[in-house]
C-alpha cells in the first residue's frame, strides 16, 4: 500500500513543513511546559471555492488568519488548495512525501482525496488523544461521522459535522403558488397540477431542472428511486433503480412535464450557472436547493422581483409514502495528524480544534472582530452581514477556518434576521422530517474504480449509463418500457460484480453504512 502511495503519481506538491515547538500555556490551544511559546504547525486546506481567498496573495498575511492565530497562540503555515484541482493536488502531495502537520480533507479518511494515505499509515489515529484531550469534540460529533473519519475501527480525522444530514429542500416561489388559487402540494398528483397552472399563468419554468438530475431528487425521492443510491432487498444489496415499477413511474412523470413544457427542453445540458440564473431571474416557479439558501434565493429575487415570495415546502409523496431528497453524508470536511508529528505537539493541536467548539470560537467566525464587524448592545450582539460582493466573500473566508463545529447551520447568525429565523424553522419542522436513505461505502468500492461508467457520479447523481438511458426515454429515443433492458445492461456491464462487492461488504459490515429513509 505505501509503495503504490509513494510510487503512483511522479509530480510532486511541494508543501512546507514547520518544524514545531509547542505552545505550552494553558489555554485552548496549548499544554502545560515552556509558557508562552506559540504552537507552530503547517497545513494544507482547500479553498472550498472561496474567491477571496483564491485571490489571495499570501493567505498566513490575511488579517484573519492573524487573529485566528492571536487567539490561540498558534503560528500557523496554511497552504491553500484550489477546489477545482483538489483530488490532483492532494494525490501530488501525497506523492511528493511533503505531508504537513495537518491535512484538511473534503470528505472522510478514506475518499479519493486522501489517496490510500490512512491505511498506508501516513496519518496517526487520534482515539485515546481526543478522549483525553477534545472531551466537547467526543460529546458533539455523532457516530455516523466519526464512522466515516475511522479506519480498522480507529478515528484517524476529526470531523465538521452535520447533526442532520437531511438538508436538501423544495423551494418555492409562494406568490406564483397564491396566483394558482392551489395550496401547496403534498402529493405527485398535486405537483403535477401546481406546475400546470404555474405554465398557464406564464411562468416559463414551472420546475427547473439541471444536467444529470442533479438536485431533481425531488421527484425521484417521491418514487425512492434515486439512481446514485442502493437498498437491501433479501439480503442482497442493489441500486434503487431496480425498482422497475417506481423507476417506471417516475420515467413517466418526467416524460409528462418534458412533453407539458413544465420543465426546460433543454434540461439535458443545463449548467450549474444557468440552473442558478433561471431561479434568480424568477424564470422558475419551484426547484431544489440546500436549505441553507433560503435567505440568498429571497435576496437574489427581491433584487430582480420586489413582489416575489419565497418559501420551502414538503416535497411530494408517492404512490409509496415516500419522498424528500437525499440524506447527505454526516460529515462535510474531516481533519488529519501526520504520524510524524510528536506527541506533545499532536496533544497541542487536538486543543486547538478542542477550541473550535468555545463560545469564543463562535463568535468570532460568525461576527469578526468586537468593534469592526459587529457590536454589542445590552449583551446583544449587532451584527449586518454584508451584502458587497467582496466584504461577503471575505466574511465567508473568515468562516472558512472554523474547522470543527455542526455545519446544518449557524444558529447564532441565523437568528438575527427573519430570512434565517424561517430557515431555522423549515429546517426543523419541514427538511428534518423527510430525507431517502441508502447504502454507502466507505471506502468507495473498487469495483467502482473498474466500472466509472456503473459507478454514482456524485451523492445525487446516479451513474452515467443509467443517466444517458433516462435522458433518452424522457426525450422519447427510447421506450420507458424498456427499462429492465437498462438494469441487464448495468449487470452484464460489470454491475454485477459491484453487487457481489456491495453485498460482501455489508454482510461483513467492512465500512457499510446504512441509513433509513425518515
Amino acid at each position: 500500500m505505501k509503495k503504490a502511495l509513494h510510487l503512483s503519481l511522479v509530480c510532486a506538491l511541494a508543501l512546507g513543513v514547520v518544524a514545531g515547538c509547542g505552545n505550552t500555556q494553558e489555554s485552548a490551544a496549548g499544554s502545560s511546559t515552556k509558557p508562552n511559546e506559540k504552537l507552530k504547525f503547517s497545513m494544507s486546506m482547500a479553498t472550498s471555492g472561496n474567491k477571496h481567498a483564491e485571490k489571495s496573495t499570501d493567505i498566513n498575511k490575511e488579517k484573519w488568519v492573524l487573529k485566528l492565530e492571536e487567539l490561540t497562540n498558534t503560528d500557523i503555515d496554511f497552504n491553500m488548495i484550489p477546489l477545482k484541482d483538489f483530488d490532483q493536488k492532494m494525490s501530488l502531495m501525497f506523492a511528493s512525501n511533503e505531508i504537513p502537520d495537518v491535512v484538511q480533507n473534503v470528505g472522510g479518511a478514506t475518499t479519493k482525496g486522501m489517496s490510500g494515505s490512512v491505511e498506508a499509515g501516513v496519518f496517526m489515529p487520534l482515539d485515546d488523544l481526543l478522549k483525553q484531550y477534545a472531551p466537547t469534540i467526543m460529546k458533539q460529533i455523532p457516530k455516523e461521522a466519526w464512522q466515516e473519519t475511522s479506519y480498522n475501527g480507529k478515528i484517524y480525522g476529526i470531523p465538521s459535522w452535520l447533526s442532520n444530514p437531511s438538508r436538501r429542500a423544495l423551494f418555492i416561489r409562494t406568490d406564483l403558488l397564491e396566483k394558482t388559487g392551489l395550496p401547496a402540494p403534498k402529493t405527485v398528483d398535486e405537483f403535477m397540477n401546481v406546475m400546470r397552472a404555474m405554465k398557464k399563468n406564464g411562468v416559463e419554468h414551472p420546475y427547473q431542472m439541471r444536467e444529470n438530475f442533479k438536485y431533481a431528487d425531488t421527484l425521484l425521492g417521491s418514487f425512492d428511486v434515486l439512481p446514485s443510491q442502493f437498498e437491501i432487498k433479501d439480503e442482497q444489496v442493489v441500486p434503487k433503480f431496480f425498482d422497475v415499477e417506481n423507476m417506471t413511474k417516475a420515467l413517466q412523470t418526467f416524460k409528462a412535464m418534458f412533453d407539458e413544457g413544465l420543465i426546460p427542453k433543454d434540461f439535458a445540458s443545463i449548467s450549474s450557472t444557468d440552473y442558478g440564473k433561471n431561479i434568480e431571474s424568477g424564470k422558475a416557479g419551484m426547484w431544489s436547493g440546500n436549505a441553507q439558501n433560503l435567505g440568498t434565493y429571497r435576496s437574489k429575487l427581491k433584487s430582480a422581483l420586489p413582489a416575489s415570495k419565497v418559501d420551502i415546502v414538503s416535497s411530494p409523496k408517492g404512490p409509496e409514502n415516500t419522498g424528500g431528497h437525499l440524506l447527505y453524508s454526516s460529515i462535510n470536511t474531516s481533519y488529519y495528524i501526520n504520524s510524524k508529528v510528536s506527541k506533545d505537539k499532536a496533544i497541542q493541536i487536538i486543543k486547538f480544534f478542542e477550541w473550535m467548539t468555545t463560545p469564543e470560537a463562535e463568535t468570532y467566525f460568525s461576527f469578526g472582530i468586537e468593534g469592526e464587524t459587529y457590536t454589542k448592545e445590552n449583551g446583544q450582539i449587532k451584527f449586518t452581514v454584508p451584502t458587497d460582493p467582496d466584504a461577503l466573500n471575505e466574511d465567508t473566508f473568515r468562516g472558512m477556518f472554523w474547522f470543527i463545529h455542526d455545519v446544518v447551520y449557524n444558529k447564532s447568525r441565523e437568528e438575527l434576521t427573519q430570512d434565517g429565523r424561517d430557515m431555522i424553522s423549515f429546517m426543523d419542522k419541514v427538511v428534518s422530517a423527510e430525507g431517502l436513505g441508502s447504502v454507502r461505502f466507505v471506502p468507495a468500492l473498487d469495483s467502482f474504480s473498474k466500472y466509472p461508467d456503473l459507478a454514482p457520479q456524485a451523492d445525487d447523481v446516479g451513474p452515467k449509463l443509467v443517466i444517458d438511458h433516462m435522458v433518452k426515454m424522457i426525450y422519447g429515443k427510447e421506450p420507458i418500457s424498456d427499462w429492465p433492458k437498462v438494469i441487464e445492461e448495468y449487470k452484464n456491464k460489470g454491475g454485477n460484480e459491484i453487487l457481489k462487492e456491495a453485498t460482501a461488504r455489508y454482510k461483513s459490515g467492512n465500512g457499510a453504512i446504512v441509513s433509513k429513509n425518515r
